[in-house]
């Protein structure tokens, strides 16, 4: 034994000089713990007497095995044995926490240690008994002490250089995997006895031990802000130190507090609330604290706040103690209030994105400290701290202190601009939300100051709780539609506002908040700022203002007799605000002047002529929106008011209150980032004349909310029962207009000073009607009149919404399910005509117009798209290859046709000139669509930063503009402004035309060569302007390079001049598609009832109006005027010439024409437009046709024209035309045999006059077709739905080619739709001349570009065989073209046919491998690949992709993914059919949810 003794005496020694090898850090700690003889004898040697002390020795040194545990534990039932077994535990105890930290396996040895203990521990007669004999108490917390000692480091809190506090490392493994988590275990289960609780609150010494251990925890895991780079390493210690807390010393908090709920238990309290302030000041004095905290540090790690605010809390609420007899000195409440106000004010920075480069672990620790399982140890009593020291500070002193902690100081000015010199103006916003916010959760919050509102919505709990900010909306998601549900309130309300309990009498001076200058000074200058349209100040702000005014009138004094007293004196701060201290009164004080500093390039430093000096009267009450500017640097009305310096006033006035007493200590001032605004040197002073009140601005608040001037009339004048008896529910619904009102009615409940100046303001804006004298008869008439008009006003809204819903729903579900089948259902509803269109935005909920200052966009989604460049002439869908004969040549495609003409075309004529002649965009144009749903841009920006601070994995990148509407969650990346004014101004645009064709084409050309005649000018720098340019540089960033520059020479504006017009050509082309390639169905298909094109118009308009085209070379002149000398229009040898008239895509220039033109435009215009384009369009159509037949036809129709040529309507016959152009043409060589002979192959049909005029209809109806859908857009006119072959009268009639549509007896004829603007012999020739030289030159190349092909087929993906297993065979062990090698996973593009290696680095090109690198190429940034081993389909859709499915299926209809069953698989023909209307109609985003990022590896 007494060899065992020396060896426990080493290995005792051993541990102790482990534990003084760090003495050096942290002395003032270490020496306190190290010197009391307790402690000593505790971790002393161990002596044994007996045999069950060897045995449980050698248990602890081999870590608790199993069956040693099991053979002690058995024996447990002999009581004497039990009693003696516990004894030895507690003996060894020091051991079992050295052997716990060095074992590998601490959490079986863990659990072990539990195992036994807790069936020691739980008796309460015992662990007394044990607690009395054998120092239970001391040796666990002396045990728990020594072992924290071990891995602390030296707190770089506040004083870096200086401190001498120390804190646990949370990266030691230690605090990583929980080792402690047995020891504190045990002394939580002893804790729970009443009767060892009560000797641990009695025990003085314990209770400093206690406390130095907690001070460990203060201040732990340090963050300090990342201002440079992002952090290299995200270190994840927040775990550690998050459990740390809640288990090592908020367990044992709630322990012991279980034990303090009646008055008897008192002194238990005073106790430790007494050594919980001494270890609060040593920290103090050891971190080197004075007032400042220091800039971007955060630990959200304060336990010994929390321990003094929840003893606190519960010596009021259960042991009737006097809250100022557990309260420190003033001086120590403003530094015990600093630490926990640094936390709210750091959440708010988090959710700001201001700490982004600290990683997403900060985010993690924001999120965990209001975390359910955390709340109630940790925000909750920081709450309830800063409630407490709001309620005995200074209300001004502790106002002022938030907004500085916040860092919005330098926001809040009355200045129009400002200069920040400690945030960025991007975090302003969320920054002052944030500050209003903490506000409001401070009043509102009563989780330990009185009774919970837990039976209603509450949405300051809701904001307290909740991690995410989507959560909070979605709350207040549910909460409308309840409401709406109900029939309370049928708009979008706000957040509710509730009357609050009465607070406990201890706390009533935390209302003095609401009743101070400072919180008064700030809610008037934000209410300023939002009614002058100051930039961040969002809705959220002006609810949390109009919250507080509320809550205010809520909690005023009965009386106001004292108001105007509070003049002099030392508290004297800033009277020149306000009289008074009380809101009910300083609302109706008027504001004059106000000096402020702001920087010289404000507007407010324009010298104006200095106005007179008025008086605080309501008799210049300013109604302009935009204030005054006094230069007058001596005036004696002005305020001026310095949150900073008042603060730092009260400040110094308790410090020398405090250090008045005989140790007169000189404190030294923490050098302060925030300075006080006007310290910068570039700011200027700058007087406001201002002449508002509360009561004002709140009155033009509601005219400016309502939209309406004047809208706010006292509810009394007509009914003073309102005064007399007021129906104010305790529970409030409504929007910002009834929260204003509901204000301004208590206002005037509690002051009849304020009810009348309230009328006063309301007859100075509103000047008095004189009533009409009406009978008591004629009175309730009217009123019934009036309820009934009322009733169906709001009957008809509410079944427009009905209406709206529903058709939304069907045109959802149609387009999503079955959008080939378009079912004629229209729900329509009377709508009157209105100046200014109306727009809801989702976000906020407001409706008014879009305005230059504030414009609301649509939700689009931009994406590029190639399935134009897909369609083909022929019917028949192209099939996968199978066999090696099998192959797919591109050349007959759309694009590839398109291509070649653009080539051939710039190959012999001028570049500028061609890039006017066509269109493109059929690969790689971009397609804008929306899903309907509007919002106001500000409120997008303010959405896309709440994106950005949602860490939630999500399916887009936020970072690339993705989102989701707000409304119905469908993907969007763009906002597309709306123009300013009315979509559909029927009664402008639809007035019957009296001008001359000859007018109007004068008009047109005007209006084209007038510059700047669109509204909007970049230069004018709009906020809508602006919008319109971003929005435009998203369109351009959509699609790639290659499909937008065409140019010969790159960069050309050309070059934007032809994207632009070919994103409307694009988009209208795709409709065409989406409607089924015609119009036949008019109106009633669903395609194109969410169409984004008008506005789109207005974006692309207002940048096409940026670029002139020469006068010269305008295509219009060409049109509509004859040249005198048609030799000066073709090109000299050493220039190329212009394009001629004939080759140029008359689609193009229809919409070249337009988007020149002044928006909006006027239908008249539209016309003239369409009119003069059809002629060149119908000579086009019979060059065409004269190339196409034989030299015979031709012969015979010139002959058979020239006989008509004489006849009255010569004009309008298409033989007489035909015969014309044949003869023009054939003065070059463009009818040589060897073409003829060529074109008479690739149409050898007999030419009859039916066949001639279908040929010529066909080959005209895609214009008036897409020059439909133009029409439809622009001016609203609905589409009339017609048969097949009636198609082109229909819709020649509907554009006004035809003055009316009517039946005759003898067949249509296309060429009655002409409207020759000059005589058309004359024309013809000037055009046919300008082709001439160049076909006897170029004959073939000639001919080529005359022959348009215009009958283009709707895409298809390629037709697949019926059986996989076909493709499977020829494919699974198919060669790669590029690496000739056989790909591990191959695959097929399904547009293109396109064999290609999924994954395969072997085929990787400039780190993009080959599937992602096809689907750039072939469908500009979307791909559909059938995977051969796996019969699955991915959908790439730019950085993302997805899994769609399978299309081919076995006899159950199951898929067999990765071919893993082996049973025989068949082509599910309807799958493969929504496939392809999902890549048709583009909306693989919408429909697919499942998305993940690709990083260009597939």
């Amino acid at each position: 034994m007494v060899f065992r003794s020396h060896l426990l005496v080493l290995a005792l020694w051993q541990f102790k000089e482990d534990q003084d090898g760090n003495q050096g850090l942290g002395k003032r700690k270490r020496v306190k713990l190290s010197s009391g003889t307790k402690d000593q004898s505790i971790m002393d040697v161990l002596k044994h007497k007996s045999f069950l002390e060897e045995l449980l020795f050698w248990t602890i040194k081999y870590e608790f095995p199993q069956k040693m545990v099991t053979f002690l534990l058995n024996m447990l039932p002999d009581q004497e044995y039990k009693v003696a077994f516990t004894k030895t535990f507690v003996q060894h105890y020091a051991f079992i926490m050295k052997t716990l930290k060095k074992s590998h396996e601490s959490d079986t040895m863990s659990n072990r240690i539990v195992h036994i203990s807790v069936q020691l521990f739980s008796n309460e007669e015992l662990a007394r008994q044990v607690t009395e004999e054998c120092q239970l108490l001391d040796i666990m917390v002396t045990v728990l002490l020594y072992m924290m000692e071990s891995c602390l480091i030296k707190s770089e809190l506040q004083d870096e250089e200086n401190s001498l506090h120390v804190v646990v490392n949370c990266g030691e493994a230690l605090l990583k995997n929980n080792t402690y988590w047995p020891l504190v275990s045990d002394f939580i289960n002893i804790l729970s006895h009443q009767s060892v609780a009560k000797r641990f609150l009695e025990d003085h010494g314990l209770l400093v031990t206690w406390m130095n251990f907690v001070s460990f925890f203060q201040g732990m895991n340090l963050n300090k802000r990342e201002l440079n780079e992002h952090v290299e390493f995200e270190s994840q210690t927040y775990y550690a130190a998050f459990a740390a807390e809640l288990e090592a010393c908020a367990q044992p908090m709630w322990g012991l507090l279980s034990h303090c709920k009646i008055r008897e238990t008192q002194e238990y309290t005073r106790n430790v609330v007494r050594y919980c302030l001494e270890a609060l000041q040593d920290w103090f004095d050891a971190i080197n604290f004075v007032d400042e905290p220091a800039p971007n540090q955060v630990t959200f790690h304060l336990p010994l706040h929390r321990y003094y605010a929840m003893f606190l809390s519960k010596a009021v609420k259960c042991q009737e103690l006097d809250l100022d007899s557990v309260l420190p000195d003033q001086e120590m409440l403003m530094k015990l209030m600093i630490h926990p106000l640094q936390i709210q004010a750091s959440l708010a920075e988090i959710h700001s994105n201001m700490w982004v480069r600290n990683g997403l672990q900060i985010k993690g620790q924001a999120m965990t400290y209001v975390q359910s399982h955390f709340c109630n140890s940790m925000i909750d009593p920081d709450i309830y701290l800063l409630q407490v020291c709001a309620s005995r500070l200074d209300p001004d002193y502790f106002i002022s202190s938030v907004f500085e902690r916040f860092k919005v100081v330098d926001l809040l000015t009355m200045a129009s601009q400002h200069q920040n010199t400690v945030l960025d103006a991007e975090h302003e916003r969320s920054m002052l939300e944030g500050a209003l916010t903490f506000l409001v959760i401070l009043l509102s919050l009563r989780l330990h100051l009185a009774e919970v509102w837990d039976q209603e919505f509450d949405p300051v709990m809701v904001i307290l709780r909740t991690v995410y900010r989507r959560d909070v909306q979605s709350a207040m998601d549910r909460y409308t539609a309840f409401l709406k549900q109900s029939g309370k309130f049928p708009g979008n309300p706000w957040p509710p506002y509730k009357k609050r309990t009465s607070l406990h009498p201890s706390y009533k001076g935390l209302m003095r908040l609401l009743h101070c200058k400072t919180l008064h000074i700030v809610l008037f200058t934000l209410l300023y700022k939002i009614l002058m349209d100051h930039q961040n100040l969002s809705e959220h702000v002006l609810c949390m203002v109009l919250y507080l005014i509320e809550l205010g009138l809520e909690n005023s004094a009965e009386d106001e007799s004292d108001e105007e007293t509070s003049v002099g004196g030392p508290e004297r701060c800033h009277d020149s605000w306000f009289p008074g201290s009380n809101l009910v009164s300083n609302m109706r004080h008027f504001i004059n002047y106000v000096r402020v500093r702001v920087p010289e390039t404000a507007p407010e430093v324009k010298r104006d002529s200095p106005a007179s000096t008025s008086s605080d009267s309501l008799g210049s009450l300013q109604s302009s929106r935009r204030p005054k500017v006094l230069q007058r640097e001596n005036s004696g009305t002005a305020q001026v008011f310095s949150l900073v310096a008042e603060r730092r006033k009260k400040f110094q006035e308790i410090i020398n209150r405090s250090s008045s007493e005989a140790n007169q200590v000189v404190r030294p001032k923490t050098s302060s980032k925030w300075s006080a605004p006007g310290s910068a040197p570039q700011l200027t002073t700058a007087i406001l004349e201002i002449k508002e009140s509360i009561l004002s601005l709140l009155i033009k608040l509601h005219h400016k909310l309502s939209g309406k001037q004047n809208s706010y009339y006292p509810p009394w004048l007509d009914d003073i029962e309102i005064l007399i008896q007021p129906e104010i529910p305790k529970y409030s619904h409504g929007d910002g207009i009834t929260a204003v009102e509901r204000i301004l009615l208590k206002a005037a409940l509690q002051s009849r000073m304020n009810k009348r100046i309230i009328e006063e303001i309301c007859r100075k804006v509103t000047p008095p009607v004189p009533p009409k004298k009406i009978t008591a008869a004629e009175k309730k008439t009217l009123d019934k009149e009036e309820r009934r008009q009322k009733a169906r006003e709001r009957q008809q809204k509410l079944l427009a919404e009905f209406a709206s819903r529903q058709k939304s729903f069907m045109e959802t579900a149609m387009d999503v399910d079955s959008p080939e089948n378009d079912i004629p259902m229209e729900i329509t509803t009377a709508e009157p005509q209105v100046s200014e269109a109306v727009y809801d935005c989702v976000i906020c909920g407001q409706s008014g117009p879009s305005s230059e200052d504030r414009p609301t966009g649509l939700v689009v989604l931009l994406q590029a798209s190639s399935v134009l460049g897909q369609c083909r002439d022929n019917v028949e869908p192209k099939k996968l290859p199978i066999t090696e004969e099998e192959q797919i040549y591109p050349w007959d495609t759309c694009a590839a046709v398109h291509d070649v003409r653009l080539s051939l075309l710039q190959r012999y004529f001028k570049d500028s000139s061609c890039l006017l002649a066509v269109s493109i965009g059929w690969e790689g144009g971009v397609y804008v669509q929306t899903c309907g749903h509007t919002l106001h841009i500000d409120c997008h920006k303010s959405y896309m930063e709440s994106l950005r601070n949602d860490q939630v994995l999500q399916g887009f990148s936020v970072d690339k503009g993705e989102f989701t509407c707000p409304l119905c969650r469908q993907f969007a990346n763009s906002v597309l402004p709306c123009y300013p004014g009315s979509n559909v101004e029927n009664n402008l645009w639809q007035r019957p035309c009296n001008k001359s064709m000859q007018d109007l084409i004068k008009e047109v050309e005007e209006l084209q060569g007038r510059p700047g005649a669109f509204p909007v000018s970049i230069s004018s720098e709009t906020n809508l302007s602006k919008e319109m340019e971003s929005v435009m540089k998203d369109i351009k960033n959509t699609t790639q390079k290659k499909y937008r520059d065409y140019s010969k020479t790159p960069g050309s504006p050309d070059n934007d001049f032809l994207f632009m017009y070919s994103v409307a050509r694009t988009n209208l082309e795709l409709e065409l598609i989406h409607r089924g390639g015609n119009l036949c169905s008019g109106g009633a298909s669903t395609a194109g009832k969410r169409s984004c094109l008008n506005q789109l118009f207005h974006v692309l308009a207002l940048h096409m109006r940026l670029y002139s085209i020469d006068s010269e070379y305008n295509p219009w002149k060409k049109l509509t005027q004859l040249v005198e000398d048609m030799n000066s229009q073709l090109g000299n040898e050493e220039q190329q010439p212009e394009v001629p008239i004939l080759y140029h895509d008359v689609t193009s220039l229809l919409l070249i024409q337009i988007l020149m033109m002044p928006q909006p435009l006027h239908k008249e215009h539209f016309t003239c437009i369409v009119k003069v384009l059809f002629t060149l369009l119908y000579t086009q159509a019979l060059a065409a046709l004269s190339v196409k037949c034989s030299e015979e036809d031709r012969s015979a129709w010139k002959h058979m024209g020239t006989l008509k040529k004489n006849i009255c309507d010569a004009e309008k016959s298409y033989e007489v035309l035909l015969s014309f152009v044949i003869s023009e043409l054939s003065k070059g060589k463009l009818y040589h045999e060897e073409g003829s002979q060529e074109c008479s192959m690739i149409s050898p049909i007999a030419w009859s006059p039916e066949s001639m005029e279908k040929y010529l209809q066909e080959f005209c109806l895609p214009f008036l077709r897409i020059t439909s859908l133009l029409q439809h857009h622009l001016f609203g006119e609905d589409l009339p739905s017609c048969q097949e072959e009636e198609e082109f009268s229909v819709l020649s009639s509907c554009l006004g080619l035809l003055p009316t549509f009517y039946q005759t007896e003898h067949p249509f004829i296309s060429a009655s739709c002409l409207d020759w603007p000059v005589p058309a012999f004359d024309i013809i020739t000037q055009w046919c001349f300008e082709i001439k030289s160049f076909t006897e030159r170029h004959a073939e190349q000639g001919k080529a570009l005359l022959i348009q092909e215009s009958r283009w087929k709707l895409p298809h993906l390629l037709q697949l065989p019926e059986n996989y297993n076909t493709i499977f065979q020829y494919y699974h062990r198919k060669t790669c073209s590029v690496c000739t090698k056989v790909p591990k996973d191959p695959a097929v593009c399904l547009v293109c046919g396109t064999f290609v290696c999924l994954k395969g680095l072997c085929c990787k090109q400039q780190s993009y491998c080959e599937c992602v690198l096809h689907s750039q190429n072939c469908g500009a940034g979307t791909g559909i690949f059938l995977l051969i081993n796996a019969s699955v389909i991915i959908i790439i859709r730019g950085h993302r992709f997805c899994l769609w499915g399978s299309v081919y299926l076995d006899a159950h209809g199951e898929e067999d993914r990765d071919l893993r069953r082996g049973k025989p698989l068949y082509i599910c023909k309807e799958r493969y059919k929504v496939l392809e209307q999902q890549w048709i109609s583009h909306t693989f985003d919408h429909i697919n949810k499942r998305w993940g990022p690709h990083y260009n590896g597939l």
